[in-house]
């Protein structure tokens, strides 16, 4: 024979319940920093990607954001060009080597934001291979996310180099995590 609760402990219950199916869920925004090296195809390119949730909204957030020249021609050599922020696909993550993240407050989730519609607002030509290209966009973002940025001329056009050398500046980061590769890579022999 099954005997009956006491009132206070279905209360306890309904009250435990509520609060585990209700309770808000750990909210954040993660921003990991990538940079892909020269090879094959490949430009050299630096972009970060966000994923997460912003706590004060709720807001989902999965994309990714660099800054490039809108046609890669000779032109990029000779001075200003038209330039666009552009969301970096999973294909681009993937092959591309993520050098670090950090967790972001809502507030430096809102800063970083603000830098990146500012330069996807800048007049055009905004792009300029020796002094407005994607590692002077990731180095913006770094600093309003509360990095440590020094901008060496000479890393300036090497986006691998240059985040290693924001690690460097910000040794309380975290080590990288590998990135996973593309999912149409053919397997290794």
């Amino acid at each position: 024979m099954v005997m009956p609760r006491p009132a206070w402990f279905r209360l306890w219950l309904l009250a435990l319940t509520l609060f585990v199916f209700h309770a808000p869920a750990a909210a954040a925004v993660e921003i990991a920093f990538y940079s892909r090296e020269l090879g094959g195809n490949n430009f050299p390119h630096a972009f970060v990607a966000l994923r997460g949730t912003v706590d004060a909204t709720g807001e989902a957030v999965d994309t990714s954001y660099g800054f490039t020249a809108k046609a890669v021609t000779p032109a990029l050599l000779f001075g200003s060009v038209p330039g666009e922020v552009v969301v970096e696909g999973e294909r681009q993550i993937a092959r591309s080597d993520r050098q670090f993240a950090l967790t972001l407050s809502d507030e430096r989730y809102a800063a970083l934001m603000a830098v990146i519609e500012r330069w996807r607002d800048a007049p055009q030509p905004s792009y300029n291979l020796n002094h407005r290209n994607c590692v002077h966009f990731v180095a913006e973002l770094a600093e309003a996310v509360g990095l440590r940025v020094e901008r060496t001329e000479r890393l300036m056009k090497r986006p691998r180099s240059f985040l290693l050398h924001v690690r460097e500046l910000n040794p309380g980061l975290p080590p990288p995590v590998p990135t996973t590769p593309p999912t149409d890579a053919a397997p290794a022999n």
